[in-house]
């Protein structure tokens, strides 16, 4: 808490429930979360009891134990060697490249209503081109340097996720006052999942990973007064407005747009069209989209930097090649954005391979849940390593109840990953995957490729490789 002291300045409550509001919080989740109907209350509250809580809390007390930077490297590293600490980094930044196809497809879905052809929004070629335009032309404006592109991140976040949201509940209650009929039924039978079939639970795995993210802000609860009572009541704050937004978000398209007729990607786009066509406002469409689009872009945008720079560290203790140490005139890591940029362009073709765009959407999202999932399991069993190979390093703020706490929060969590890894690799009832044997095989052999990356270059690694960097 040396910054805090020093400063003599503190951290809000509020202030820090927003900052984790605004690291997780998306809306590109809401068209699978209301693939569930009503039990999507019942999968939330799962998500938020069994996962949410578990992370935040676990890396609240990594966080300030180990406050000088390098985040879940540092605390893997820190428990189980620099192997798992450098396998760990790598496995996140894998993950975030599968998650950028799924961010992009919506991005592309919006731009099709934009042009006034919805019907784009399920072109599997379209939508690929699209990725591809719109990620590389993100990457060049990032290599301008953080300047550039960190002017542009408050203005995604209002028309990329603060606007449209607003827009879908207000139009959802427009609905519902109106006395249009209902796309799902409501009653309270509905409320409760058949618990007893497995691809019930499928869609859980991409909820988790709507849910992800909350361990960044973990760094932020030594910037609190009293990191022991004011971290856990922001997380809890947190933990409500976002579900309150997935919630409402979600019920607002299950109510309007039909599961048989919903796009995962362009789901938010078919709510606006159905209720401002019922009002005599479709013309609206466009111009909603004229504004979301840019914000959606520049969101993706932002997001490219994080993963660069943090593997930017990695390369200089000497974990990777010198190639991928380089850095512009602009300090930003030029080799290792164009390569993200190159694997992101190949991972998208799975939109070629699967039967429709939102088949495609949903592979992609599972399989960055369970490279994601993978991640999280690594990071609840360093905290309880932690506990018994360094008890006497300070923690500000620490888990309740000691190492019994740490064996139950981290113990619960673990679990949730663990059953959400499993029911990841089952193609989920409410949308066509085409063949099951092609789905399957799709989600294991991505996750055999790409999570033995890191153990293949860190086998090969060489001393050699740890030098100064070079700047054009």
């Amino acid at each position: 808490m040396a910054k805090a002291q020093k400063t003599g300045k503190f951290l809000g409550v509020f202030a820090l429930a927003m900052i984790n509001v605004s690291l997780i919080c998306s809306l590109r989740g809401l068209p699978t979360m209301a693939e569930y109907g009503l039990t999507v209350i019942f999968f939330l509250m799962v998500s938020v009891v069994f996962f949410l809580i578990p992370v935040s809390l676990v890396s609240a007390e990594l966080a300030t134990g180990w406050p000088k930077g390098g985040g879940i490297y540092v605390w893997v590293r820190e428990a189980f060697g620099e192997k798992m600490g450098f396998v760990t980094i790598i496995l996140q930044w894998v993950q975030n490249l599968v998650f950028y196809p799924t961010a992009l497809a919506a991005t592309a879905a919006v731009i099709a209503y934009l042009f006034v052809k919805p019907e784009l929004a399920n072109n599997q070629y379209y939508t690929l081109a699209v990725i591809i335009i719109v990620y590389w032309l993100s990457v060049l404006i990032n290599l301008r340097g953080m300047k550039v592109s960190g002017r542009f991140t408050s203005i995604g976040t209002i028309l990329g996720i603060i606007f449209p949201g607003v827009l879908l509940f207000v139009l959802g209650l427009a609905w519902i006052f109106s006395g249009q009929d209902f796309a799902l039924t409501v009653d309270l039978e509905a409320l409760i999942p058949d618990l007893g079939k497995v691809n019930n639970f499928v869609l859980l795995t991409g909820m988790f990973l709507f849910f992800a993210g909350m361990e960044v802000s973990g760094v932020h609860a030594m910037e609190v007064k009293n990191p022991t009572k004011d971290y856990p009541k922001a997380i809890f704050i947190a933990a409500l407005i976002v579900t309150a937004i997935f919630l409402f978000g979600s019920l607002a398209i299950a109510l309007i747009i039909p599961t048989s007729e919903l796009s995962l990607t362009a789901g938010i786009m078919q709510t606006y069209l159905a209720v401002l066509n019922k009002f005599n406002l479709g013309w609206l469409v466009p111009i909603i989209a004229l504004l979301a689009a840019p914000g959606m872009v520049v969101q993706v945008s932002s997001w490219i930097v994080g993963p660069s720079r943090g593997l930017l560290v990695t390369a200089q203790n000497g974990d990777l090649p010198p190639f991928f140490q380089k850095m512009n005139k602009n300090k930003m890591p030029v080799h290792i954005m164009i390569v993200q940029g190159i694997l992101v362009s190949i991972i998208a073709c799975v939109f070629m391979l699967m039967p429709s765009v939102s088949s495609s959407f949903w592979i992609l999202t599972a399989l960055a849940a369970i490279l994601y999932l993978t991640v999280y399991i690594i990071m609840f069993a360093a905290a309880i390593k932690l506990k018994y190979s360094q008890p006497n390093t300070k923690r500000a703020y620490e888990v309740p109840g000691g190492k019994i706490g740490m064996w139950i929060i981290a113990g619960i969590g673990s679990l949730a990953c663990l059953s959400a890894i499993f029911f990841g690799f089952f193609p989920p009832s409410q949308i066509s995957t085409g063949s099951v044997g092609r789905y399957v095989g799709l989600l294991v052999i991505g996750y055999i490729v790409l999570g033995f990356i890191p153990f293949i270059v860190y086998a090969f690694r060489k001393k050699s490789w740890k030098k100064t960097i070079k700047i054009d």
